[in-house]
């Protein structure tokens, strides 16, 4: 079942109370100069933007401060009712999460923002690259797994590579930029970090998610820590 738009893209479904409703970045296109709020570069292979803009209050925002947690807490990364997925995916390890544009991409479990991409570079015919998600967030998590997610309509204001999370706290809203075949969804892949930015080839997934996020779907808690581990053993983080 792949969810129609419903909401429109950019909607806040979801969102939080009033009193810490989150700030959110638009969307850069690829032939819009770069405001005041967008003047820091991605790591190579990245989209060229991050957000510099003033985060929302202190009791929504992220926290570059926040101490890591002892305990790994896994959580399923749309919050939101109406999610379909399937155990496969076209050419390489990842899932396709469908699921209303405007809705709340969260952060899969604690740890810190690896790359944030703001811009929607992808070009249709092109070869595949790391344009293909449009906007995007990677995270690394506490357990040493990185967690992406692509496709967005919104990154939350705040979200930038370095900045502490903790699981459950939203990224952004999803949507179809990129190379989402104007369908609404999450690309989401599981992966090791490897070079950390920059090796869309990893980043994108190389373990297959559906068992995972079914556990977490139920409140489980399946870690993926030894599939990573095994792949990377036996592929030196070459995809």
């Amino acid at each position: 079942m792949a969810a129609v738009c419903l909401a429109g893209c950019g909607s806040t479904n979801g969102s939080a109370t009033p009193a810490s409703t989150p700030q959110f970045v638009d969307p850069v296109a690829p032939s819009s100069a770069a405001g005041p709020s967008l003047t820091a570069s991605a790591p190579a292979g990245a989209a060229p933007s991050v957000s510099t803009k003033p985060s929302a209050p202190a009791s929504a925002s992220p926290s570059a401060s926040e101490p890591a947690t002892t305990k790994v807490k896994y959580v399923f990364p749309v919050d939101a009712p109406n999610v379909d997925w399937h155990n496969t995916h076209s050419k390489y390890p990842a899932t396709d999460l469908f699921v209303n544009c405007g809705s709340r991409f969260v952060a899969t479990t604690s740890g810190r923002v690896l790359e944030v991409s703001l811009t929607d570079t992808y070009v249709e015919g092109k070869p595949d690259g790391p344009a293909n998600g449009g906007l995007s967030v990677s995270i690394l998590g506490d357990d040493g797994v990185r967690y992406y997610g692509s496709h967005l309509s919104k990154v939350r204001s705040g979200i930038r590579p370095g900045v502490r999370v903790k699981a459950g706290q939203l990224l952004g809203l999803t949507g179809k930029t990129g190379n989402a075949n104007d369908v609404c969804h999450v690309h989401y892949g599981i992966s090791p970090p490897c070079a950390k930015t920059g090796d869309w080839k990893v980043r994108r997934g190389v373990v297959w998610p559906y068992t995972y996020l079914a556990s977490w779907r139920e409140n489980g808690q399946k870690s993926p820590v030894a599939s990573v581990a095994t792949w990377k053993r036996k592929n030196n983080c070459q995809a």
